[in-house]
């Protein structure tokens, strides 16, 4: 009798429980009457910043009345001019109104969708019913309610941002660039402006793994991308007559880059600098997005080191690197502030499985920009000191890491640069069908004796990029045995916005070109093969085995 009265009192205080929190959760949805610190630790609702406007504010040089920038204690202005700067006279930013949740007022409206075009979206799109667009100008229209906890809503603007081009892409997830361009006078469409923006909170990005798969790990280096903000112009493309002379250089960049991905499915990618062209590129971002959105969307991670033409557009180096490690599957990292560069850093490769040891370890260090020192040593810069004392700090500590120790089989390293090492210049070395020499390296003036280094600390291979049509591998013998000891290797200009040509050294012209890196950890063995953007384009053009045994060999 006392056990049936317990399972009675148990059933009713549950059911009381549900009628409870379903008043709550009714009476919290029409009035939040939980406090805040409840509402942030619930998954319907996310603390910071709502949208509750945007607007569009325009200068011109010839009306001194006008100004670019509305009240700061009201408004946000988007530091994007979205003429770029290019205007003669004009000029215009986006600016944004926003609260934190827990400031909204009932007079508050927040914004749950946004679209650009010239016709209210009530009428010129199917299925939106009743809904009511508020018009800003530039083309904008805004969706807003006043509705209690519609800012709780995924649909909730939270942010809004600015890229540039008729083929910007959005790389952050959670973000969605809309598809007509900012309505402005004077605009040309090659780099119109497209606004973007995140509905909800912001998606936690974590870095991922690289892991050896069935015994082998593929690495694709793609070498001097030179991206442009909008679609760029084409340099020297081979052939001349191609697409009967059409050629759109981020594009035919990007479709070459996506066909290699595809077909080869590395492990990997291994951007070794001048992905963003400078000069071309006033919305440095928008260019970054256009290759992180390649392997983004292919699930495959990625890592960066600068050029000299990174940091010429609109972000410096810093700035650059801090981006590219927010985006997913990025393994970019700007490395220790201590060492002189941005991007000095190692990747280890962990063994197959659930594996903790690692067989593989990448290098990764920034060559820098020009020469410091231009009366002395004429053209590029060089590997500090810093940087050689850290990658040997680095590499020894690495062999005495569990890690390292725990791995029984022969482990292997591998360093990436953008500008060649002044051994690159040793004609005597270059490897006969491993490519072609067609311009004088332009390593620098000041050899800080980084090959040595490399020699020293077991390093296998050392690729880079910086001379576009050169794609061939030398290979460093010791000067007391006569051995082999380093590879050094071109990847070869992928890119279309940068130089090529050189028709008169290389019969037919130069075609754009990737390099592929394949380590076989059962055999201790690397083979490099490289693939083309025009002609034999599914061959493995100069494959050969560099590496044997965890040795260097010669082919």
């Amino acid at each position: 009798m006392t056990r049936r009265i317990q399972v009675r009192t148990t059933i009713q205080l549950g059911a009381l429980s549900c009628i409870i929190f379903l008043l709550v959760f009714i009476l919290d949805n029409r009035f939040r009457v939980l406090p805040d610190a409840i509402h942030n630790a619930l998954p319907a609702h996310h603390p910071g910043l709502v949208i509750t406007d945007i607007t569009l504010a325009s200068c011109s040089s010839l009306n001194i009345l006008s100004s670019c920038k509305l009240d700061p204690q009201k408004w946000h202005r988007v530091e994007k001019d979205l003429y770029l700067n290019k205007g003669w006279l004009n000029h215009a930013f986006v600016h944004i109104q926003r609260k934190r949740e827990s400031e909204l007022v009932e007079t508050d409206r927040v914004i749950l969708d946004v679209k650009v075009g010239r016709l209210d979206p009530t009428t010129s799109e199917k299925d939106q019913g009743a809904e009511r667009w508020e018009s800003r100008p530039g083309g904008i229209w805004l969706k807003r309610t006043s509705k209690r906890h519609a800012s709780d809503s995924v649909k909730a603007v939270t942010a809004v941002d600015v890229l540039f081009g008729a083929d910007a892409v959005e790389a952050r997830p959670g973000w969605q660039i809309l598809d007509q361009p900012v309505q402005l006078s004077n605009s040309g469409d090659n780099q119109a402006a497209r606004l973007t923006v995140r509905h909800g909170p912001p998606v936690s990005i974590e870095r991922p793994t690289p892991r050896v798969r069935d015994g082998k790990f593929k690495i694709m280096q793609v070498a001097d991308l030179h991206l442009s903000t909008g679609i760029g112009v084409c340099r020297d493309a081979e052939p001349a007559n191609h697409d009967g002379g059409k050629c759109d250089a981020d594009i035919r960049t990007l479709e070459f880059l996506g066909s290699v991905l595809d077909s080869e499915k590395p492990d990997l990618v291994v951007l070794s600098g001048d992905q963003v062209n400078g000069e071309t590129a006033p919305d440095a971002q928008s260019a970054v997005f256009k290759f992180a959105e390649m392997f983004i969307k292919r699930k495959i991670p990625f890592a960066t080191i600068f050029g000299n033409h990174d940091d010429e557009g609109s972000l410096g180096r810093q700035a650059l690197m801090q981006l590219t490690q927010s985006l997913p599957f990025s393994l970019s990292l700007p490395g220790p502030s201590s060492v002189e560069g941005v991007g000095n850093y190692y990747i280890d490769v962990l063994a197959r499985g659930t594996s903790t040891y690692s067989p593989l370890t990448l290098y990764f260090l920034d060559t820098h920009g020009y020469s410091p020192d231009e009366r002395q040593f004429r053209g590029y810069d060089w590997l500090k000191k810093s940087q050689i004392e850290w990658f040997k700090t680095t590499a020894r500590n690495l062999r005495n890491s569990p890690s390292h120790k725990g791995y029984k089989h022969i482990r292997m390293e591998m360093a990436f640069i953008h500008i060649p090492l002044p051994e690159y210049r040793n004609e005597g070395d270059i490897v006969k069908g491993s490519g072609t020499l067609a311009e004088p390296p332009t390593a620098p003036g000041f050899n800080s004796r980084f090959k040595q280094a490399l020699v020293d600390e077991g390093v296998l291979a050392v690729s880079c990029g910086h001379d576009h049509v050169n794609d061939y591998c030398s290979l460093a013998k010791s000067s007391e045995s006569s051995q082999p000891e380093l590879w050094m290797c071109y990847a070869g200009g992928s890119g279309f916005g940068g130089y090529g040509g050189y028709a008169n050294v290389i019969e037919g012209g130069y075609h754009r070109r990737i390099r592929m890196f394949e380590f076989d950890m059962d055999e201790a063995r690397i083979r490099t093969w490289k693939r083309l953007e025009y002609g034999e384009r599914e061959k493995k053009v100069d494959e050969m085995i560099i590496a044997e045994g965890g040795k260097v060999v010669a082919p």
